[in-house]
């Protein structure tokens, strides 16, 4: 298919800031609360954000400088005066609130108040949290890294997590963390958010647990599927061994199986399996859907 390639060095910075926060999408939110050396609250949004290491617990977030006239933010200002931050997580129940604050209020206009959210007193650090928020780190700011003097560069806010605050509602039966309850929201390009709920949320075995095989050692008629798609290919390459002679043999004298293979069109007989076997893909029963393309050469 076409290809547009473009050298970022060739574009407006607002053209590379537009093309990156469309691609590089879902972006988690940062949720940041500072304090400056006179004790002032500020509460905004960053979704150039992401968790970088369990042992130390580190979070990174980037204010960035503005592209219009190269100011910094306040988050920025206050971090580097009092190195301290609390990050709280957005989910849907806060979203347009967490929006309202990215609002480019004065220096010294408390987001909290403007928004209607609960400032509640953090154990460590000086800059309070998000009463409403699911789950809310406290931290200590490590190392800010500046990546430009230019408008558009990130400053680096490494941060390390020194209490963490759950809200029970969104735990499970086990007492962790339940995603399909946390509701959370990411962050799109231009004005768009997507929400991490219901349909939007699958789950997918992780290759870390097994071995797999690999899309390269299914049979050949699977890899020339216009039935298939790269993501059955996936989930099928990550089965550990491909099936027995035991397990074929059974689905070739399966009534469906004897129906397809007594098709005299060859193109026809492999498009009827492969849509057979996607009906078992679908239901996680991948031994099945393999050993029913097995059947086939």
């Amino acid at each position: 298919m076409p290809v547009k390639t473009l050298d970022p060095s060739e574009l407006a910075t607002a053209d590379v800031h537009k093309i990156l926060l469309s691609a590089v999408a879902p972006r988690p939110i940062a949720f940041a609360s500072t304090v400056d050396t006179d004790g002032r609250v500020n509460l905004s949004p960053f979704s150039f954000f992401n968790v970088f290491s369990a042992n130390p617990p580190i979070l990174i977030f980037s204010p960035a400088r503005r592209g219009r006239d190269n100011t910094t933010k306040h988050t920025y200002e206050n971090v580097k005066q009092h190195k301290e931050v609390v990050i709280n997580i957005v989910n849907h129940a806060i979203v347009e609130q967490m929006s309202l604050t990215s609002t480019e209020y004065d220096r010294g206009v408390n987001e909290f108040e403007k928004a209607g959210l609960t400032a509640v007193a953090s154990d460590v650090v000086q800059p309070p949290r998000v009463g409403e928020a699911p789950v809310s780190f406290e931290c200590t700011v490590e190392d800010i890294i500046a990546l430009g003097m230019e408008g558009g560069a990130g400053n680096l806010i490494i941060s390390k997590v020194v209490r963490i605050h759950i809200n029970t509602q969104y735990l499970n039966t086990k007492g962790d963390l339940d995603t399909t309850k946390l509701d959370l929201v990411a962050r799109m390009g231009e004005s768009w958010y997507c929400r991490a709920s219901g349909e939007a949320l699958f789950e997918i075995p992780k290759p870390i647990f097994n071995k797999g095989i690999g899309v390269d050692q299914l049979p050949k008629h699977v890899l020339k599927s216009n039935v298939l798609t790269g993501n059955h290919l996936g989930r099928l390459g990550n089965i550990e061994r491909l099936p027995d002679a035991t397990s074929i043999e059974k689905e070739l004298h399966s009534k469906e199986i004897i129906t397809i293979l007594q098709l005299e069109d060859e193109q026809k007989q492999r498009h009827t399996l492969h849509q057979y076997a996607v009906g078992f893909i679908d239901k996680n029963d991948i031994e099945r859907a393999l050993s029913i393309l097995c059947c086939l050469k």
